[in-house]
């Protein structure tokens, strides 16, 4: 069976060289229309590989690398779409898994489908629509390792990590989980004790056993609803994360409802209707509007902010071994700087990086937990693409105009070697890397940038 370099499902592909100075007029392969989607394209066998949306269709879709043709599509098919987010959320928001042989695409919508490289579908697992808080979609991938493929399905009613043969979809174990909402990608860790599957969660991270799925060790100490995933580097286990609302943060407290009403209850009825709230919530009235009566009112506003505040933020370096509440034991070193929203942080050449909305980019010690540095080095706005790395240079790839900051990795001070031109388009996939090329998924296209021979 081929297989895919561990570093590289970590966004580290250190065998590659990429072009660090690029964009639409300079080292561009080719650019090529794609669909609407959030999910990050991947590299299998030849192909460039992402899931899309359009017409109320859900589809997998595989591109030639060398040219950027389009070598097929699939649909999968869904009796109702998920509800999601119409601009933060996509029901393609998950990024498709492979192991050299086979394609795997999970649909929040209906489920698990797996391919082989032709396009022809091997197995499915349909699954009903994932309903998650707030109603704002499916954000977790499926990951493929020893010939088993990993799904954790945080969601509110239902909640649940499973395992199946990637060869013939057939369940290998199941197990129950009290995370709700998340949206992080589970990560593979090689331990003393065996093969694990880390999993976080709201407020909880979980080390499984990948044979049985047993529950090994848990942290705490968790963002609310997290979104970043972890990584593993040299035998550690890293995790970064960010929620507004957590009790310890300094920074940012959700409102209280008295304070909102005050600002934004122009009625005096007290209760929120969407005339009054919809420009402050930005997008998102629906997700707290619970009951779709068309108002937020008091014990709606309370459920969030009880739900939010139950999340703690930070960085933090994890040793392996332990069983059951590891948070006390385990804990290597903890720091609350920096943290991302979104993005996964990177661990890489001695280094955890992580970039926070406002291009902020922190670096602490991997080994220490000291701060290296933390300044505003990357493209201003917010980031939902996690950052790569390749050759010693990092890519960070701003969300509102596809701006892609170039950093040295592992130095004490940061270094731009790169600020490239905007690409002028929202950018939430992380690129992919593969044949000394940057894939690139904006939302109207995909890029290849490679150095001009």
């Amino acid at each position: 069976m081929a297989s895919i370099p561990r570093a590289r499902r970590l966004g580290i592909a250190d065998d590659q060289k990429p072009p660090v100075v690029f964009g639409p007029d300079k080292n561009l392969k080719w650019r090529v229309p794609v669909l609407h989607g959030l999910s990050s394209p991947i590299a299998a066998g030849r192909l460039l590989v992402v899931t899309a949306f359009d017409g109320g269709k859900l589809y997998t879709i595989a591109y030639h690398r060398e040219d950027g043709k389009e070598a097929w599509r699939v649909e999968a098919p869904a009796q109702r779409i998920e509800a999601h987010h119409k601009t933060e959320g996509s029901p393609a928001a998950s990024t498709p898994a492979t192991d050299g042989e086979r394609i795997v695409s999970y649909f929040g919508s209906c489920g698990l489908f797996c391919y082989d490289l032709s396009g022809k579908e091997r197995w499915r697992l349909e699954l009903p629509p994932a309903a998650t808080a707030g109603d704002f979609g499916t954000g977790v991938s499926p990951i493929l390792v020893d010939g088993t493929v990993v799904l954790v399905r945080d969601e509110t009613k239902d909640p649940k990590i499973v395992a199946l043969d990637a060869t013939t979809g057939s369940l290998k174990w199941e197990r129950p989980r009290l995370s709700v909402t998340s949206y992080c990608t589970p990560v593979v860790w090689d331990t003393p004790a065996g093969r694990q599957i880390v999993a976080a969660g709201h407020t909880r991270m979980i080390g499984y056993d990948l044979s049985s799925g047993a529950e090994r060790w848990f942290v705490t100490g968790l963002p609310s609803a997290c979104c970043p995933s972890p990584v593993t580097a040299e035998g550690t286990l890293f995790f970064a994360g960010w929620s507004p609302g957590g009790a310890q943060d300094k920074e940012f407290q959700m409102p209280t409802f008295d304070s909102l009403l005050k600002d934004l209850d122009t009625d005096k009825d007290g209760a929120l209707a969407r005339a009054e709230a919809q420009k402050t919530f930005e997008g998102f009235f629906d997700s707290q509007d619970m009951n779709k009566d068309g108002k937020i009112t008091r014990d709606e506003w309370d459920a969030v902010v009880k739900f939010m505040s139950e999340g703690e933020n930070g960085a933090f370096a994890v040793k392996a071994g332990g069983n059951g509440d590891v948070t006390a034991s385990h804990i290597l070193w903890k720091k609350t700087k920096g943290t991302p929203y979104i993005a996964s942080a990177l661990a890489y050449r001695g280094q955890y990086v992580m970039v926070k909305d406002g291009g902020i980019v922190t670096a602490y010690d991997t080994k220490t937990g000291e701060e290296i540095y933390q300044e505003r080095v990357a493209a201003a706005g917010k980031y939902y693409s996690s950052p790569v790395a390749a050759n010693g240079h990092i890519y960070f790839t701003s969300l509102d105009d596809g701006t892609i900051t170039v950093v040295k990795a592992g130095s004490a001070r940061p270094e731009v070697v790169a600020t490239n031109p905007k690409l002028g388009e929202r950018t939430s996939a992380t690129p992919a890397i593969a044949d000394d090329v940057l894939f690139v998924r904006t939302d109207k296209h995909l890029y290849a940038f490679a150095e001009k021979q």
